[in-house]
């Protein structure tokens, strides 16, 4: 009776221990917090454009492909036209980790990382279409790499439209038309050098305040592009467009750097195709729209109209002589694209 009692006391344990070695390896199967797994994420971004505009729509865009690409864990909060300041400010905010993704114009960047400087390169690239392409060379991959030191990762370039010019009461034909014009021009060193060449006198005004410049005649007209000329209502008060396409306007996406390093890689995989997604939405939508913001602007009684490229051309060789020698990637750029 004794020895089936110890039997059975022997069985009972042979048990638990199966029991308890199963539980453990149910445990290390289970995934800790941060692994390719799960961890749940809810970032912010922030831009400075309106919510009509296509840098937000490629925002919300964004905001679709990480919620699905992730199973809904990657939530995305964004704060549009300049809600959180001044893209100075956003950029401070996106290094100090307190917004995680940033949509910056590459002519703000352009101050800050003198590479950028490169995109604005006139007449480098025939149409919406191309400029798109050069965004996987492996220039353009470098000029990103510059923002390493800066705590910030950038991970790709979105397009809005090129460049147009907008006049309030003069039809500018040719270059020499510009001298002493008051324009506003971003605060970025290569746009306000085109513009001085070319013998206009560049304003460096905020944005929210253009409006009110140019229809008081504090300026004369603005460096813009057709898309933030129709939601920013411009056409109200500035009488003449000429559809120069003269430069790209890319945003940078951008991301605080310590959070991307510290996410999985599956994570960080999730991150990079679904930007990828959102620049290629809009620039196929936005390239599919230059004709009918032509005639939006027409029908809004704004003339619109072309300057001929070749009359630009001494402006881009001096463009191209002053800057390619600045910095190895921008003359990398330049001989890679100028045809």
């Amino acid at each position: 009776m004794m020895g089936l009692r110890k039997l059975g006391l022997t069985f009972v344990t042979f048990l638990l221990v199966l029991t308890a070695a199963a539980c453990g390896n149910d445990n290390d199967a289970k995934p800790a917090s941060g692994s390719e797994s799960g961890e749940k994420y809810t970032f912010k971004l922030a831009h400075i454009t309106p919510t009509d505009h296509m840098w937000h729509k490629a925002a919300e865009k964004f905001k679709e492909e990480l919620d699905n690409r992730s199973d809904g864990r990657m939530k995305l909060e964004i704060y549009p036209a300049s809600q959180l300041g001044t893209e100075a400010d956003m950029v401070q905010q996106i290094s100090s980790g307190s917004v995680d993704f940033g949509f910056i114009t590459a002519a703000y960047m352009s101050s800050r990382a003198p590479a950028f400087t490169a995109w604005f390169a006139p007449y480098a690239f025939k149409d919406l279409e191309a400029a798109n392409a050069a965004r996987d060379s492996e220039v353009a991959k470098k000029i990103l790499g510059t923002l390493d030191d800066q705590g910030l990762k950038g991970l790709d370039y979105l397009f809005a439209g090129n460049r147009v010019m907008l006049f309030k009461d003069k039809e500018v034909k040719k270059p020499e038309d510009l001298k002493g014009l008051s324009f506003r021009v971003t605060p970025s060193p290569p746009l306000q050098d085109f513009y001085k060449s070319m013998g206009a006198s560049p304003e460096s005004l905020p944005l929210p305040e253009v409006y009110a410049a140019i229809q008081t005649g504090v300026i004369d007209g603005m460096d813009m592009d057709l898309d933030a000329t129709i939601t920013n209502k411009y056409y109200e008060v500035a009488k003449y467009g000429a559809v120069t396409n003269h430069m790209v306007w890319p945003a940078v996406a951008m991301m605080n750097k310590e959070e991307y390093e510290k996410m999985s890689d599956s994570d960080k995989k999730i991150i990079d195709e679904s930007i990828k997604a959102a620049a290629e939405y809009a620039v196929k939508t936005r390239s599919g729209q230059e004709e009918e913001f032509k005639k939006t602007l027409s029908d809004a009684g704004m003339k619109i109209y072309e300057i001929d490229q070749t009359l630009f051309d001494p402006y881009i060789k001096q463009f191209d002589e002053k800057y390619g020698p600045t910095d190895p990637l921008i003359q990398e750029f330049i001989d890679t694209f100028r045809e």
